[in-house]
């Protein structure tokens, strides 16, 4: 399985810590770090739920050069996020378009588009991008125009990102719907064994991973989400940003 992951990628960090009593200095609680765990996010998560659920598969990752980093403070008890960080986002750097990016693909089986919109991918570079792949899959942040996705193979929002394009026309667009499944097709998809929600964190990225190589194998649309919906509901359970394997 060649598959081509194209997006934003950053460095996601957990700073886990104790929370005993609040600043003297403002209405805040104080934070003793204890525990810091990073990983790949954004477009390397993609490539990290591929690699770990087809460890065989051929994957071309292409991303910004300069680094997004998103720290998040948690405490360690409960889970429960304080404040999260972000850095970098406004350095990054257009995608340099070449010959190469044509020929790869051209050749891959999957194409998968994370698209956070922080500027790595123009609105040409997505219709590009969808008219050169055999099979796509567009997971966007920003505001979709029939000229960029209708050639895409599919279209994965979650709720707040298809409530932005609650006019888009396209046969396959998947709306993630957290515990209750995921809708396509005028029906909803149900998560047939929801779990206790952990982290949601990377979940969207999990279900994009898992949709989209479960169907270039099968080519089985209401499968493919029921699987995708079982692997998603796999990793909120953990914390963090985590593979469902």
């Amino acid at each position: 399985m060649k598959v081509v992951v194209i997006g934003e990628s950053c460095v996601d960090k957990f700073i886990y810590g104790n929370i005993k009593r609040f600043s003297p200095e403002a209405p805040v609680p104080v934070l003793n770090p204890i525990n810091v765990v990073t990983n790949a996010g954004m477009s390397g998560n993609v490539v990290s739920n591929v690699r770990a659920l087809y460890p065989n598969s051929k994957i071309t990752h292409i991303h910004q050069q300069k680094n997004i980093t998103k720290t998040r403070y948690v405490d360690e008890k409960s889970n429960h996020m304080f404040i999260r960080v972000d850095e970098g986002e406004n350095d990054v750097d257009m995608i340099d378009w070449n010959m190469e990016i044509d020929t790869i693909l051209g050749i891959a089986d999957i194409v998968i588009v994370s698209d956070y919109n922080k500027g790595f991918l123009s609105n040409y570079h997505l219709q590009s991008i969808a008219k050169k792949s055999k099979l796509s899959i567009l997971d966007t942040k920003r505001k979709l125009f029939p000229e960029i996705y209708k050639d895409f193979s599919f279209i994965k929002l979650n709720q707040s990102e298809f409530d932005n394009n609650h006019d888009i026309e396209h046969p396959n667009v998947i709306v993630t719907l957290g515990a209750e499944g995921a809708y396509w097709n005028g029906e909803i998809i149900p998560q047939n064994n929801p779990q206790q929600t952990i982290d949601v964190s990377g979940a969207g990225d999990t279900f994009t991973a898992a949709f989209i190589t479960n169907y270039f194998i099968h080519k089985n649309i209401e499968n493919a989400i029921t699987f995708a919906n079982t692997v998603a509901g796999k990793v909120v359970t953990k914390r963090g940003v985590v593979t469902p394997l």
